[in-house]
């Protein structure tokens, strides 16, 4: 009966740990280039009264519950939202933004809301520098983006463009293995793989798209439903609990 509140209880803390995710996803549906994580789970070891085989065809065994194997990253590219500005950058396919923080360590991103700080430099909502870094001219009227990542400027009094940068790519081979950091960022660890660093449009990488951004990925009623299931799997193992607790209860009320 013990056994039975304990697998119960593994249950509810694992459908509370499914709902915690959901809710990160549906919090950040309208987060740029966010994406949406899956909890996943696994059976937990299982008590072996009796060995199959030995004239017994199937054995007696008995499990212990659940527990969480990993929240995985979904990086399925999410829907384009036209925004008409021309440091807004969007990419169609694989790949990430390289950033540089302050520390000078590189970190990785999917959001391209990207402004000119005080010092002409490109960089993200929170001052990240691109990597390599762009400057973009004082005097600059006009800025264009190739989908290769070339970076292109008018001056004022010119008619020609000239080119001041180009935005590289980079791909991991496993990117559900990055670490998230928050504020859209990612660090590569040993499980996602080393940087690929290479052009939009080479080997895989995906292009750019000047003047749209990516939404997140999150689908709402995808995650309704997941939260539905999380409720109803939560109020069957609590009601495994409470028959549980009222077979005890009767079993230590025999006189």
């Amino acid at each position: 009966m013990l056994k039975a509140l304990k697998t119960a209880a593994s249950g509810m803390d694992a459908q509370q740990r499914k709902l915690d995710v959901t809710a990160n996803n549906l919090a950040n549906v309208n987060t740029t280039g966010f994406k949406r994580s899956r909890a996943e789970f696994q059976e937990m070891l299982y008590t072996q009264e009796k060995a199959p085989g030995e004239g017994n065809p199937t054995g007696i065994e008995t499990g212990s519950g659940v527990r969480a194997a990993a929240t995985q990253k979904s990086f399925v590219q999410g829907t384009l939202e036209a925004t008409q500005n021309p440091l807004d950058l969007a990419i169609e396919g694989e790949g990430f933004f390289r950033l540089s923080q302050d520390n000078g360590q590189a970190v990785y991103s999917r959001a391209g809301a990207f402004k000119v700080d005080q010092n002409g430099q490109v960089v993200n909502s929170d001052g990240h520098m691109l990597d390599p870094g762009i400057a973009i001219p004082p005097d600059a009227t006009a800025i264009s983006i190739g989908r290769d990542g070339a970076v292109r400027v008018v001056l004022d009094g010119e008619t020609s463009e000239i080119e001041v940068g180009r935005i590289e790519l980079t791909r991991f081979q496993n990117p559900a293995g990055l670490r998230s950091l928050g504020r859209g960022l990612f660090e590569p660890t040993e499980a996602s793989g080393p940087a690929q660093i290479g052009m939009p449009g080479e080997d895989g990488r995906g292009q750019i798209s000047q003047g749209y951004l990516e939404g997140s990925n999150v689908q709402v009623t995808e995650e309704m439903i997941e939260m539905i299931v999380s409720q109803r799997a939560y109020e069957v193992n609590s009601k495994v609990i409470r028959t549980a607790d009222e077979m005890l209860r009767a079993a230590t009320n025999i006189r």
